[in-house]
């Protein structure tokens, strides 16, 4: 069964402790090649503003590198905030990475900050502007403007996001919430959950997104993508110890605090690791066979279409070899391409 679901990759290009910008980028322009090879469906990228240990801050950026550096991997944004832009801006960036890349991108949204209200003053423009009231005004601009009108009237009537578009981005609507699952069902859209978040509300999210759901242009039946913290290694206990940075930085993150992606071995040491390997989590790690079942668990509880594979871990190697074991556990198909960039399965 498990083969016959796609699964994709969410990055978020992370700085570790003893790493810069460009290593992070240069990093994550590797997993996204990899990822490709092996063949998993989607590389998504993040936003996320004024973090010490996060390089995704602007997607269409580093989406615009990924895709010129791959051949056939869907690559998009997971995601733009949206309250974050103007419509318009939004979708001239993605218009162009479209025109660039046919039938290669993702537009992913969200309506999460990103970041702390202090940051998001800034990027807005004033405090005023921190509402996210007008999200669904902004996404039905923003649909029109790349092709997918549902109502008369709109930004797309004065304005264009490319002079003579030949295809449009998939627009995916991203969230934490039953908000963006309704939204999401009754605008006929695809809908991605931040399992990964671990923050729960997972089943009860997807179940709205498909009791809301309504047939679109874009869709007749629910599409549901539900992500997962995932980490494969040789045995449990050495995926648990490669997972550590992770955790504790979660626990900084829950706890008010942005701590470094440190060594597996300092995470373990630090003061504070006991209560960070205490709290709960739906993080799945362990072999290669455990976290296929892990995965094919999470298919039939919430009766995924697509999954979503996070994991970040101190060094670029594991995270490759985690990404390894999985697709082949899993049943993924390697893409070969050829000399001349044509893929083939």
């Amino acid at each position: 069964m498990v083969d016959s679901i796609p699964l994709s990759v969410l990055d978020l290009a992370t700085v570790a402790s003893d790493a810069t910008s460009s290593q992070a980028l240069t990093e994550a322009t590797l997993v996204a090649q990899r990822a490709e090879e092996l063949g998993y469906f989607r590389f998504w990228v993040a936003e996320h503003h004024n973090m010490d240990t996060v390089a995704s801050t602007s997607p269409a950026v580093l989406i615009a590198h990924v895709a010129a550096s791959t051949k056939r991997i869907k690559v998009g944004s997971g995601g733009v905030m949206l309250p974050n832009h103007a419509p318009l801006v939004i979708a001239e960036q993605f218009a162009l990475l479209e025109a660039l890349h046919p039938g290669r991108i993702d537009l992913g949204i969200g309506r999460a900050p990103g970041s702390d209200r202090q940051t998001m003053a800034v990027i807005r423009g004033s405090a005023a502007a921190l509402s996210v009231e007008d999200f669904p005004r902004d996404l039905i601009d923003l649909m029109g403007l790349l092709g997918d009108v549902r109502t008369d009237h709109g930004l797309w009537n004065k304005f264009s996001a490319t002079p003579v578009a030949t295809s449009s981005p998939d627009v995916i609507l991203l969230g934490s919430s039953g908000f963006s699952a309704q939204l999401s069902g009754v605008l006929g859209l695809p809908f991605t959950f931040a399992n990964h978040f671990d923050t729960g509300g997972t089943f009860e999210a997807v179940q709205m997104y498909r009791e809301a759901f309504r047939p679109s242009p874009i869709l007749d039946e629910p599409y549901t993508i539900v992500s997962a913290s995932v980490i494969a290694a040789g045995t449990r206990e050495e995926a648990e110890k490669l997972a550590a940075p992770s955790r504790l930085r979660k626990y900084g993150m829950r706890t008010g605090r942005f701590l470094p992606l440190c060594a597996p071995e300092e995470a373990i040491s630090h003061p504070e690791w006991e209560r960070a390997a205490a709290m709960p989590s739906n993080a799945i790690n362990g072999t290669a066979d455990q976290v296929v079942a892990g995965l094919s668990q999470l298919v039939e509880q919430t009766q995924a279409n697509e999954l979503f594979v996070y994991g970040a871990t101190y060094g670029i190697e594991e995270r490759i070899m985690s990404l390894e074991l999985i697709a082949k556990t899993w049943g993924l198909e390697p893409s070969a391409i050829d000399v001349g960039g044509k893929v083939s399965k």
